[in-house]
């Protein structure tokens, strides 16, 4: 037990001090000291104050579970790679706070200028899509569901999956997941993809990665009104918490927008980053919980840790439980995805405003 908890509690501010010599060069001893000490501190108080939050007034380490250790180092460990990355953007003067207000005020101006553009981009590539096919926009409908039907047989049939309404259950991952995973292979080749247009005029380069979220997020609407269909074929109880889709869509619209922006800033000089993004991708699609659901089906208490720090598994989840038993969302969790995911894109927006210029050189 005493080897537990001092991994609990010093592993996070650990790979935190490890992380911060990393990306800052030259450090004395007294300072190397100092800022161990502080990472152990802010680290673990920030994990004491979520598990405050939740309701746990006073930890117990001799009464505490191995999964609650386990959640509690992992939180830390969060917290460890993203505070010195913060810290070190600030301290670059990369993002200071004068230039992060302008970076943000700036983003709201271009959504509102080119958000017409945006939608008219959309509208033309959706109907480029359809436009020499014989059944128009039914392949919207079709595709979605053949696909279900697939995975469906697959997983439902030969390797006979127990959930209940599972047609409905596996459509809601596979729509979810295609969304999201999309919109990231779209972002990585984004502005190598529309080398014409960035090099002619100026536009901000996310507005064509939001454009292009436009066309996925409308194709994910309409496989949602298939979901709608099939809950009235199941006579699925409609409650109250069907009203929670929405919040969940615009988390994973702010997570998808969120890494989308940082992975094509990077796709811009690392060509070989599709290829990366797709390995992890299918890697991630099998521990998403697309066809199953993680928290059952992997042992305890690894399911629900699997479950709640991969954001997309943890809406999927969300989402069938909102719209499929009925139950009430994790507020906390939304909440705290969505504050992340709003960090990422400030960040990712900002460094995209201060390297657009070079886009045109490296493409």
């Amino acid at each position: 037990m005493l080897l537990l908890n001092i991994v609990m509690l010093f592993m996070p501010p650990f790979l935190a001090w490890c992380i911060h010599g990393y990306i800052n060069k030259n450090r004395t001893i007294k300072s190397k000291v100092w800022q161990g000490i502080g990472y152990f501190l802010i680290i673990n108080g920030m994990s004491y104050g979520v598990s405050y939050i939740r309701g746990i007034k006073k930890l117990s380490f001799s009464n505490m579970t191995l999964s609650y250790r386990m959640k509690f180092c992992l939180l830390g460990c969060v917290f460890g790679v993203i505070l010195p990355l913060i810290i070190y953007f600030f301290k670059k003067n990369a993002f200071i706070w004068k230039g992060l207000k302008k970076d943000i005020i700036c983003f709201g101006k271009d959504m509102r200028k080119y958000f017409r553009y945006a939608v008219r981009v959309a509208k033309a590539d959706l109907r480029t899509e359809v436009a020499n096919s014989y059944l128009d926009w039914l392949w919207w409908l079709i595709e979605p569901f053949c696909m279900m039907l697939i995975y469906a047989f697959v997983y439902g049939v030969v390797f006979r999956t127990t959930e209940q309404y599972f047609t409905a259950f596996i459509f809601i991952g596979l729509t979810m997941w295609s969304f999201f995973s999309r919109n990231l292979v779209a972002s990585v080749s984004m502005v190598r993809m529309n080398k014409a247009i960035i090099s002619k005029v100026y536009i901000p380069k996310y507005i064509l990665l939001f454009s292009k979220m436009l066309v996925n997020g409308f194709k994910m609407l309409i496989s949602f009104g298939i979901v709608i269909i099939m809950m009235m074929a199941y006579r699925i109880p409609v409650t109250y918490n069907v009203f929670f889709a929405v919040p969940i869509l615009i988390d994973l619209f702010l997570i998808s927008f969120a890494l989308g922006v940082v992975f094509m800033h990077y796709g811009v000089f690392v060509r070989d980053l599709s290829y990366i993004v797709d390995i992890l991708l299918r890697m991630m699609m099998y521990m998403t919980g697309t066809f199953y659901s993680v928290a059952k089906r992997v042992p305890a208490p690894y399911g629900e840790i699997i479950e709640r720090v991969n954001p997309i598994a943890y809406l999927i989840a969300e989402m069938r439980d909102a719209l499929l038993y009925g139950t009430p969302v994790s507020w906390r969790m939304m909440i705290v995805w969505g504050f992340l995911s709003l960090i990422i894109l400030i960040l990712g927006i900002s460094t995209i405003y201060r390297n657009e210029n070079a886009y045109v050189k490296v493409i």
